[in-house]
């Protein structure tokens, strides 16, 4: 019997990956994601132009999801495995054992942590790069794992920026490197001598420069933290003290609104505007006084009167009305207070009944992010407002704990930004992860405030900057964009130290080792410092020895093996810089599956081009970036757009593999 044809291009794949194994080169990375975060760290493995000749780079994704940004199994260069489950058959089908480096990119924490427990079982040798929010379970990952393993929060490396935007200030983080304390701060905040190196100059005719050649006219510059608080500390305080406007008459009408619903409203004014004609007609047919008009206002409404027959009969209908009046208007009194009462309480419990606020900060989307932004404001002594649409969000507890309170409902809806007093507070962060609805409730709280400062959070970073520029609402950010080249570096095992965030561009520190024969050894430090790309601010020498920092660094000394470079630098100089401290390398052959026997292919082992100064910190996906082996004759085709020797493997449920 014929072998089924599945079965035959299952093995076809599960050769083809076998024969890369031993014969590729390249260092392999399996990533499994599927949104911003997942695509951002594929497309710049694909571009890292490692000395090798590229990566190799395998996705894992659902095999049904829909992406709210870009798509990551999109990626031209990637091999996709598509697997709703991260277990040990998925693992082995992307080809882990013997990858350089793992990412687990998932939103879940014990799905990230069950699946880092699942690719130890393949390789323990392999490096894990994990995504987590929790910071006790990722402690006691770091203790659990025995590979080497790294774990980031996106939403921890991205709050600061977002803080930054809504206070209308930089970053106020900081991070510590050695024997110093660093900030990013405007230039005018810090002294001279505490100026590190100049990070961007900011223009409204050119833009952002970063790492300009002109030091002194930059605007944001990196400085040491000597104990002066930050500028955006200083910012929140003042804003926090501000005393509120004090406006008894408003309150006291939003009170009686919420008190009780429009209609039962209505109904009872126009009883009361009912009784008080009549009880004037009385008054002017009975020839009383005012209180004495009133008197008899309210006794005839509330208990009634006796009949008189001699009363006129303008007196009697007057008297009848009023009585019927009466008798609508009882059942009225107890209607709008038991309304008030549910009213009140479903208030309290959904956060709607808030008192009038000023100079806070609205946070909408309690989620990863959202919850470290509102923790961040409130370290800063910023009073904040919560609204999320589930009652018990993730950063629910933590609110509770801080003692911000949570308005349940709808962002997008006048009445909920009105109960957070979104028209009086100094900014609103909208932070949810849903694109959709975090454009909705900024257009809807720019109605309520046109010159409101809105920090929109965006998953797609092209869409966040077109959003920008033509809503004009303010700061977008995209949270996968400024983390990314955290994660990216630790899963090359770069020591990313952190990442500064600059308008929409993001800056990584990271320290670099010196490889012996690498092409900087034995060079001097002033070929280190290119302008718009990489910018020395410490040296570490080989042996140990107490780290040289910028006051003390002199271009003329010379780089020697072993020692190790403190730069700032945009992704594409951090690349260059890495190939330039690499090992040589020199030519492997490769085997080309399909071909004729012992045929072999030589990679170049040229040094790439030095980076210009218009490479962006996350530059758009090239093709051929991965330089890929040419496929077999007859090989599996690709589903995604990628190169011929690409393909796509689905992992159905009973373990077996489908290629497409």
């Amino acid at each position: 019997m014929a072998e089924p044809w599945r079965d035959r291009a299952r093995r076809a794949v599960e050769w083809n990956w076998r024969l890369r194994s031993v014969g590729d080169p390249r260092p392999h990375y399996v990533i499994c994601g599927k949104d911003a975060l997942a695509y951002y760290v594929a497309r710049a493995m694909l571009e890292t132009e490692l000395p090798a000749g590229g990566a190799r780079v395998t996705v894992v994704v659902p095999e049904r999801y829909r992406s709210n940004g870009p798509d990551v199994a999109g990626l031209r260069g990637v091999r996709v495995v598509r697997s709703d489950r991260l277990d040990v058959a998925t693992f082995e089908a992307a080809g882990l054992a013997g990858a350089t480096g793992l990412a687990l990119l998932q939103q879940d924490d014990v799905g990230n942590l069950h699946a880092a427990l699942c690719a130890q079982a393949v390789d323990q040798r392999v490096r894990q790069v994990l995504r987590m929010f929790n910071g006790t379970l990722a402690d006691g990952v770091r203790k659990l794992l025995k590979a080497p393993v790294e774990v980031l929060s996106d939403a921890e490396m991205a709050a600061p920026a977002f803080v930054a935007a809504a206070l209308n200030e930089v970053d106020p983080s900081s991070f510590q490197h050695r024997d110093k304390t660093l900030r990013v701060a405007r230039r005018a905040d810090v002294r001279p001598q505490d100026v590190v190196c100049a990070l961007a100059h900011l223009s409204e005719v050119q833009g952002v420069e970063l790492l300009p050649a002109e030091q002194a006219g930059a605007d944001l510059v990196l400085a040491e933290a000597t104990g002066q608080p930050p500028g955006t500390e200083v910012a929140a305080r003042r804003l926090v003290r501000a005393r509120r406007r004090r406006r008894p008459v408003a309150v006291v009408m939003g009170a009686v609104r919420g008190f009780a619903t429009r209609k039962i409203g209505i109904a009872v004014m126009a009883v009361l505007a009912l009784i008080a004609v009549l009880g004037a007609l009385i008054s002017r047919a009975e020839d009383v006084s005012p209180l004495e008009a009133l008197y008899l206002t309210l006794v005839t409404t509330l208990s009634g009167a006796d009949p008189d027959t001699t009363k006129t009969a303008d007196a009697q209908i007057m008297q009848v009305v009023l009585n019927l009046a009466g008798l609508a208007l009882i059942p009225l009194i107890t209607a709008v207070v038991v309304d008030g009462i549910v009213n009140a309480r479903l208030a309290l419990h959904t956060g709607r009944l808030q008192p009038a606020r000023v100079g806070h900060v609205v946070v909408i989307g309690l989620g990863n992010v959202g919850t470290r932004v509102m923790a961040q404001l409130r370290e800063y002594d910023v009073e904040v407002v919560a609204i999320d649409k589930d009652p018990e969000p993730r950063g629910a507890a933590l609110a509770r704990q801080l003692e911000v309170p949570l308005i349940v409902g709808d962002a997008a809806l006048p009445e909920t930004l009105a109960s957070a007093s979104v028209a009086d507070c100094q900014a609103l962060v909208v932070a949810s992860t849903d694109d959709v609805a975090n454009l909705e409730a900024a257009l809807a709280a720019r109605d309520l405030r046109a010159d409101l400062r809105v920090v929109l959070r965006l998953f797609d970073g092209d869409f966040a900057e077109r959003v920008e520029e033509t809503f004009a609402l303010g700061v977008s950010r995209s949270v996968s964009y400024l983390a990314a080249p955290a994660f990216i570096g630790a899963l090359t095992e770069r020591a990313v130290i952190s990442t500064i965030p600059v308008d929409r561009h993001a800056l990584p520190v990271a320290e670099v080792p010196v490889a012996p024969g690498s092409e900087l050894d034995g060079r001097p430090l002033d070929v280190v410092n290119r302008d718009g790309q990489v910018r020395l601010i410490a040296r570490t020498p080989a042996g140990g020895a107490k780290t040289i920092w910028w006051k003390d660094l002199d271009p003329r000394q010379v780089i020697f093996a072993g020692d190790r470079l403190t730069v700032v630098a945009r992704r594409r100089g951090l690349d260059w810089l890495t190939r330039q401290c690499a090992p040589p390398v020199h030519p492997v052959p490769v085997p080309r599956p399909g071909g004729v026997p012992g045929g072999l292919k030589t990679p170049a082992a040229a040094s790439p081009p030095v980076p210009g100064p218009t490479d962006s910190g996350v530059a758009a996906s090239a093709p051929g970036a991965a330089h890929p082996v040419p496929p077999a004759e007859g090989a599996p085709s690709t589903t995604n757009g990628g190169p011929p020797d690409e393909f796509e493997l689905t992992r159905r449920h009973d373990g077996t593999g489908e290629a497409s």
